[in-house]
């Protein structure tokens, strides 16, 4: 029963939002650091300006926030394309943290992670690359993460202030009540699981990762396809899947859960794989009944015009525009080899209304985004979403179900 909770719960959520970003201090994963070029030192003005900039936005914020919710995050939204340029100024990594941050508010659909068990620093900086001309990304951040402990006291933390506000809201008088969505707020909350570098025994990392912050997740994703961690990718092949799945499953199931059911269970995937290997993964995907996939992580490849690119060169995962033909193949795919029954989520290179609607049309009920939030910011959100709508309404559709998988359909011959 707890199980088809889930399944029905995930394909809610899925078909209910079609647009989401993920946001993750680092989801990727790296074997080896490398010798890398010094990030240029910006001046203290240039700083200096940054700063001021952020603080007036910040400012006033803190004004419009007196108004009401809604004013609010649409200023919110128009601000940040003032203050976008600025982050061009800044290191990557710092954008990045400050990214992250931003992005508390105005999203209903959050993912973090990967979270490893045990601390770890990840691989040495610099370790994210910009290759802005392309809109893409490379990074190989290693999983740095500090650890489930410390993920755990904070989700929880949240968890018990949503439930402190279901009790008040239905007590008090005033009428008003708390927004639906998930354990640890009014938005949907994915905790993506990483393992540690060192350990020998993944399935343990990940049954760790389960047992201490499921109870804060409304879904769970197995990340077995960074392409940073040494034998990492390994996973992904039949008899590892099947075995590390249906373990976590396991850890998943045997705990405590109350009506709502055990959270959703999902993997996400890499792009780098072979006909066969997508053939494995959707055997497993079906017989172990997983409640949903990712379509794609990052990739290795590096094809034009990424390669006239002077940081083509290091190492590490490539997301953003040169990855979306390939994942959106990938995910086709996937769709195709487990027959529309695993709800799919898109992700890799989205940048516009119209990439989001072709992930869809290929067959994903959701669809994700990371590196064109880091260059469009937070304004590029309404605009998907704007766009998206055109896209179906153009094409006939009433919703966003109706058009999952329609590039995937064969007409049926007249007789």
């Amino acid at each position: 029963m707890a199980a088809r909770a889930s399944r029905k719960l995930l394909r809610d959520f899925l078909f209910r939002r079609a647009c989401t970003t993920p946001i993750a201090g680092a989801r990727h994963c790296s074997s080896a650091a490398e010798t890398a070029p010094k990030i240029p030192h910006f001046s203290k003005k240039g700083r200096l300006l940054t700063g001021t900039t952020l603080g007036l936005v910040i400012g006033g914020g803190a004004y419009v926030s007196t108004v009401d919710e809604a004013t609010f995050c649409g200023w919110l939204f128009s601000a940040t394309k003032l203050v976008n340029p600025f982050f061009a100024l800044l290191d990557p990594e710092v954008a990045h943290r400050l990214g992250v941050s931003a992005a508390a508010r105005g999203f209903g659909f959050v993912e973090i992670g990967s979270v490893t068990p045990v601390p770890q620093e990840g691989n040495p900086k610099p370790r994210i690359f910009r290759l802005r001309e392309e809109g893409a990304i490379i990074n190989r951040c290693g999983f740095n993460s500090e650890g489930i402990v410390a993920v755990a006291k904070r989700l929880g933390a949240q968890h018990g202030k949503r439930k402190l506000d279901e009790t008040t809201s239905s007590s008090s008088s005033s009428g008003e009540e708390v927004k639906p969505g998930g354990k640890a707020g009014p938005g949907i909350l994915g905790v993506n699981l990483g393992k540690n570098k060192t350990s020998e025994d993944a399935s343990a990392d990940y049954v760790q990762g389960v047992h201490t912050l499921s109870q804060y997740a409304d879904y769970l994703v197995i990340n077995v396809s960074s392409p940073n961690t040494p034998g990492l990718r390994m996973l992904q092949g039949r008899k590892q899947l099947k075995d590390l799945v249906k373990r976590v499953q396991a850890a998943r199931d045997e705990m405590q859960w109350g009506e709502e059911g055990s959270p959703p269970l999902l993997v996400k995937i890499a792009p780098d794989l072979s006909k066969e290997d997508l053939e494995d993964i959707a055997a497993v995907a079906l017989a172990l009944r997983l409640d949903g996939l990712i379509i794609s992580n990052t990739t290795v490849s590096r094809s034009d015009p990424v390669t006239t690119n002077p940081a083509a060169s290091e190492a590490g995962g490539l997301s953003g525009k040169p990855l979306f033909n390939i994942s959106t193949s990938l995910l086709k795919e996937m769709y195709i080899l487990t027959r529309g029954k695993i709800p799919l989520i898109g992700c890799g290179g989205i940048s516009s209304g119209e990439d989001a609607y072709k992930k869809i049309r290929a067959g994903a009920s959701l669809v994700q985004l990371y590196t064109a939030f880091a260059y469009g910011g937070p304004a590029l959100i309404p605009q998907i979403k704007a766009e998206l709508s055109e896209c179906l309404e153009r094409d006939g559709f009433k919703s966003v179900s109706e058009a999952v998988g329609a590039d995937c359909r064969v007409a049926t011959p007249k007789v």
